[in-house]
């Protein structure tokens, strides 16, 4: 156990982590020159394109340092916020961790929420500089910001480049010399944390652990300790570039198990697995359930592809068990799901990943949060959809979820940030100069206001410096109603929105105006309404198409004229009460898109 390493490296997305991993790999020839590709460990098309670790990966490698041999294994994270619970368990199963900030850029706001994460699990922190061969590099400025952040020794801090390889045989051998080897008892009951699990569809899922006590052997009959559920042992092994199986591994060790589950919902991050002979007695701190927090519709474009859609999200979901889903249905758009979220990102992934890998274009409705609504019989409701929000009339109260938002910034857009904040009524709490360029803000933000289009406009106000950061707070009240929309009287389903009442008119008079743009005109009048209740707050009139029926009069009584328009506006009445506005999907696109 003395010579294993177990470490990660925590930074913010695009500081260079994969790259730096792939030197890491290739330094110490764990993967062969013909199997090099960049990004290695990032296997998944989409996560090559935009440059981000969606799925968390674990590798070992092999080190031999002035004689002696040592087995290292780099537990890959996500860098993104969404994926905070995936980090904070891959953390928990690390002794060490590689701090990387990249030169040009300096230290942004995930990398200190991870810092953190890794700070209060105990774990060796190694500073490393990445991107020191740029040309915008400001190498000691960031080494101040790290000295000020962590209060190191500036002698302690490595600069590296993890595109030309330039410092990685000294960050390896710091690695070995800083990060402390695993403490665990191999004789102790057997005590392994899952932090992360992959579907393959021979094998059935695969959960990666780390062995934090005792003993684990092929055969044995494992117990799952937050699930309750037992199984065999089919395999068990080490992760190379390939799964590489081995009889045992005992405490301190990093490596997967295969026991045939073909059920994303049996194995759970953060979860224990024991042996059912002689258990643990309590399991490992920190489990919990993965939250979603963001809600949005899926449906298919085509109604006829439900089932097809249900499969695609079922084989999707086996890859990603943090995805939920329940059916539903909706009058304008058929048949889809209510699928849960854990935020923007997630979404767009999961929608993107239905496209690419199972051909499924879908539409989804606009995104809310879960709301908590108490009715005036003392009934408490979860709200996740705007149908399921109580009559006004029964409604007592409402409460919606917060976030604490930490935003790193330039001081010079101090100002426009505030006030965005400010706009989506937010708190500040606090704010603290971190170095003389860069200050950091913590607001108290509810989750509804950000989940639209926050991250977007930071960016663009701040010309893309600001770094933003939550972690979800708790439920306050809040005055919430729900608005639907209206056309001819008739309410049109997936345009309801659950929204703030002070944001309500403003709102209801942008969807109306897009309306009135959108649809096609028709032979009589079209009234779209955007109502609270009984309560209309916001109306826009599309006028009809008329056929000019006095054309053949030339001259005469006006008597003729007015009797040919009064026939015209009782046919106009008549097709008014028959006729339906059909809502294209153009138009809904459109309106989910709105500023």
């Amino acid at each position: 156990m003395k010579n294993i390493r177990n470490f990660c490296i925590i930074a913010h997305i695009d500081h260079g982590k994969s790259t730096l991993a792939d030197r890491l790999l290739e330094t110490t020839k764990t993967v062969t020159q013909r199997e090099m590709q960049a990004q290695v460990l990032d296997d998944m098309d989409l996560e090559k394109e935009r440059g981000i670790t969606i799925k968390s990966h674990a590798i070992q490698m092999d080190l031999v340092l002035k004689g002696e041999k040592y087995v290292l294994n780099l537990i890959d994270t996500p860098g993104h916020v969404d994926f905070s619970y995936e980090v904070s368990r891959a953390i928990a199963a690390c002794e060490g961790a590689l701090l990387l900030v990249d030169a040009t850029q300096g230290i942004q706001a995930q990398t200190i929420s991870n810092l953190y994460l890794a700070m209060d699990n105990g774990l060796e922190i190694i500073p490393v500089i990445n991107k020191i061969d740029m040309d915008g590099a400001m190498i000691e400025e960031v080494k101040d910001q790290i000295v000020d952040l962590i209060g190191c020794e500036r002698d302690s801090i490595m600069t590296a480049s993890g595109k030309t390889g330039l410092g990685v045989p000294e960050i390896l051998e710091q690695i070995v010399a800083r990060i402390p080897s695993p403490k665990g008892n191999v004789d102790a009951p057997l005590q392994a944390l899952i932090f992360d699990s992959v579907y393959n569809s021979f094998r059935g899922i695969i959960a990666y652990f780390k062995i934090m006590n005792g003993t684990l052997k092929k055969g044995d009959k494992v117990k799952f300790v937050n699930t309750d559920m037992e199984y065999f042992c089919d395999e068990v092994g080490v992760l190379r570039m390939k799964l590489s199986p081995q009889p045992q591994l005992s405490a301190g060790d990093v490596g997967y198990i295969i026991t045939g589950i073909k059920d994303s919902h049996e194995v759970k991050v953060g979860d224990t697995i024991t042996v059912v002979n002689n258990p643990c007695e309590k399991g490992i701190d920190g489990f919990e359930n993965v939250k979603p927090m963001v809600f949005a519709g899926v449906y298919p474009i085509d109604t006829d592809d439900y089932q097809e859609l249900r499969e695609s999200i079922d084989k999707l979901r086996l890859n990603d068990a943090s995805l939920t889903y329940e059916p539903e249905s909706s009058a304008a758009l058929g048949f889809g799901f209510r699928c849960g979220f854990l935020g923007l990102l997630h979404m767009e992934i999961v929608q993107e990943r239905l496209e690419r890998e199972f051909n499924m274009t879908v539409i989804t409705t606009i995104p809310n949060v879960s709301y908590i609504a108490y009715t005036s019989d003392g009934k408490k409701h979860t709200v996740n959809n705007p149908s399921e929000f109580p009559d006004p009339s029964k409604l007592d109260y409402c409460e919606e979820p917060f976030i604490k938002a930490s935003i790193i910034s330039k001081p010079e857009y101090i100002g426009s940030i505030m006030k965005l904040c400010m706009d989506k009524r937010g708190i500040l709490m606090n704010q603290t100069y971190l170095t003389t360029t860069r200050i950091e803000m913590i607001f108290e933000l509810p989750l509804a206001e950000i989940v639209f289009d926050f991250y977007d406009k930071l960016k663009s106000i701040s010309r893309g410096y600001a770094s933003f950061d939550y972690h979800p707070l708790d439920y306050r009240m809040a005055d919430i109603v729900r608005m639907d929309l209206k056309l001819n009287g008739e309410p049109v389903d997936p345009l309801s929105a659950l929204i703030h009442a002070g944001r309500a008119h403003a709102f209801g008079k942008q969807i109306c105006e897009k309306l009135k743009e959108l649809l096609p005109r028709q032979q009589f009048q079209i009234a779209i309404q955007a109502a609270i209740g009984a309560k209309v707050i916001a109306r826009e009139t599309i006028s009809a198409m008329r056929k000019d029926v006095t054309a053949k009069c030339y001259g005469g009584d006006i008597s003729r004229k007015r009797k040919l328009l009064e026939k015209q506006k009782e046919g106009k009445k008549k097709m008014k009460q028959i006729g339906s506005v059909e809502v294209p999907q153009s138009a809904f696109m459109a309106v989910l898109k709105l500023d």
